[in-house]
């Protein structure tokens, strides 16, 4: 009796595997997107308190007014890593973060976002552009993992001979920005470093510290109307804006001068995202950090991002 009744069980068992053969599992369908162009302007070192974090906006009042109203401002963003210039750079690129050198004498250790595109989608280096006001960056064209070293580079500039000793000043790296977008063939990947806020606030030059946030603001929406005035980018590119770190706040070590340690003003920075997939003139407050900007450039241009760690922003897309 007993083995009468199991040999009915497994019969059964067998029947309900069957029929789950003959039906097929539906695929998932991708989700299709609007965007072809994705830029990543990292303005350098700015403290929250002195862009967003002022209600007034009195330093940035474009990126506070008319940029705010066309995308989404996650105004509780964070660098939890450490709070340097390339390992900033570095967290927003492979989505990982890492104690690096700020000397540009070290390579990161995980593939970046320019060489997992580079790869999947089989496209000439051209394609995808690292351009920095600061030469010591030329690192994030390259990585330490094995079977990524040297091969699938993104095209750089880095200051005006790329290395980590020469630097170039603001104007000429967005002069630089302004024609590779202006090219017959822009790259579907871009990002941007603009310096000139990091290197006044080390030099102790307070005035010229807020100038340069000025200075950026203006770069940022001179960006944007030039994404706007082109007929390849126009609705097809999204702008995501950012900093690698913040700084010290007034009262904690040297204030402005420096930054470096996890504190709430080395650690609190933002992101304004404008794009065609994105909600516009939103505000929000929850959490999110760099290892999630890569991730979600992978979502939207459809290529992956195996060793990033962040997350889709699913909350800013329409």
């Amino acid at each position: 009796m007993t083995k009468l009744l199991l040999s009915a069980i497994i019969a059964a068992g067998v029947l309900v595997t069957c029929s789950f053969d003959f039906q097929k599992t539906p695929d998932i369908p991708t989700k299709e997107y609007h965007t072809e162009y994705v830029i990543v302007l990292i303005i350098d070192g700015p403290r929250y308190t002195e862009t967003f974090g002022d209600t007034t906006c009195k330093y940035i009042p474009h990126l506070g007014n008319e940029l705010k109203k066309e995308g989404v401002l996650f105004s509780n963003f964070r660098n939890n890593g450490p709070t340097f210039t390339i390992s900033g750079h570095t967290a927003i690129m492979t989505g990982r973060y890492q104690h690096i050198s700020n000397s540009g004498k070290q390579l990161p250790k995980h593939p970046s976002m320019f060489q997992y595109y580079l790869k999947e989608k089989n496209v000439l280096k051209s394609d995808a552009w690292v351009i920095a006001s600061k030469g010591k960056l030329e690192v994030l064209g390259n990585t330490l993992y094995k079977k990524w070293w040297n091969v699938y580079k993104p095209s750089t500039y880095c200051g005006p001979n790329g290395n980590s000793s020469d630097y170039a000043g603001d104007p000429e790296t967005f002069d630089m920005v302004k024609t590779v977008l202006s090219s017959e063939k822009p790259p579907h990947l871009m990002l941007i470093n603009l310096l000139a806020v990091d290197t006044y606030a080390h030099s102790k030059n307070w005035e010229m510290y807020l100038k340069s946030i000025q200075n950026c603001d203006n770069y940022a929406f001179q960006l944007w109307n030039l994404i706007q005035s082109n007929n390849k980018l126009k609705d097809k590119t999204a702008l995501l804006i950012t900093s690698d770190h913040g700084r010290h706040l007034d009262g904690h070590k040297d204030g402005y001068i420096n930054h470096g340690d996890g504190c709430e003003g080395c650690r609190h920075i933002s992101l304004l995202a404008m794009g065609p997939d994105f909600k516009k003139n939103v505000e929000i407050t929850t959490c999110a950090e760099q290892l999630d900007i890569s991730k979600t450039i992978s979502e939207i241009l459809h290529f992956s991002m195996p060793t990033g760690k962040g997350r889709v922003l699913t909350e800013m897309l329409n």
